[in-house]
């Protein structure tokens, strides 16, 4: 990278990490959090569990892109990628990534064995089943996928709670359904950078309409899965309230795609709303316990 300014450079090492999936976990991470706290704040321990995940999922996504590096050069909008241009070699993606990873590990290692066990399980689901074989081989590989995503809440849960329970059940199930439309919504309006490297997402290998009823089916059980933290007595009125409303409209989005000629923007307004949707749903977790009685 000779001639390449130092700012230059940490821009790229950055991008590799995938700084808008961090961003987007972390806040589920808080949500789990903030919801076995129950208005109990540590915070050490609130630091350490959202750097120390972060760092593993760096990571992860570190490995991911070098992993992908071949695809990346063919689909459209990962061309521009470090690794791809050759401004960062694979011999030195590797070493930023187990450094990452490690630095990550040690942290929650710090915390309990149960957080750090999970972190594990996410990141080999992740790099290892994932990016590896289901993604280029299976088209169970969304679902496969999704558990690595579902992880994050489940470690903020489980670093206060030191136990995995019938709450932590609750949040690995919910968010692993939401993960299912909101990817779906992707490979749609993404559809010929799929094709063009021969991913076997639902919409390029069954086709978009079948897409659409997995993406109808799954919202819903997502709302019905979310919806039972309340019922199981973790969240309170104010919550179930909101999640359902946030439920019914996604699930309203859904069924429109089957009447829509336009299914370009009806997938990116379905993406879109999903992520409002999880945003919405870790900020409840997140402010329950803070709420007024009669609502928490």
């Amino acid at each position: 990278m000779a001639g390449t300014s130092v700012k230059d450079v940490l821009r790229q090492f950055i991008a590799l990490t995938k700084p808008g999936i961090i961003f987007g976990n972390s806040i589920s991470v808080m949500g789990g959090y903030f919801l076995a706290a129950q208005g109990e704040f540590n915070p050490g321990l609130f630091v350490a569990v959202l750097i120390g995940l972060g760092l593993v999922i760096a990571s992860g996504c570190a490995f991911n892109n070098l992993i992908d590096r071949d695809i990346d050069a063919v689909m459209e909008r990962t061309q521009d990628r470090p690794l791809v241009r050759g401004t960062i070699t694979p011999a030195t993606t590797f070493g930023f990534a187990t450094a990452l990873g490690l630095a990550g590990f040690t942290l929650l290692l710090g915390i309990n064995l149960l957080t750090v066990g999970l972190a594990i399980f996410g990141f080999a689901i992740y790099v290892g089943v994932y990016s590896l074989y289901a993604k280029r081989q299976s088209v169970h590989g969304t679902l496969i996928g999704s558990l690595s995503g579902a992880v994050p809440p489940v470690v903020g849960y489980c670093a206060v709670k030191g136990q995995f329970d019938t709450g932590a059940l609750i949040l690995l199930v919910t968010f692993c359904l939401w993960q299912m439309p909101h990817s779906y919504a992707i490979a749609i309006f993404r559809f010929s950078d799929y094709q063009r490297v021969r991913i076997p997402v639902l919409p390029v290998a069954k086709g978009v309409h079948t897409a659409k009823y997995h993406i109808v089916a799954y919202t819903a059980a997502f709302t019905a899965s979310a919806l039972c933290l309340t019922v199981a007595g973790y969240t309170g009125i104010a919550y179930f309230v909101v999640v359902l409303l946030m439920g019914l409209y996604w699930l309203k989005l859904g069924l429109a795609g089957f009447s829509t000629r336009e299914d370009i923007k009806w997938a990116k307004g379905n993406f879109g709303f999903s992520i409002l949707t999880v945003c919405v749903l870790s900020l409840m977790m997140g402010i329950n316990a803070y709420l007024p009685p009669f609502l928490g």
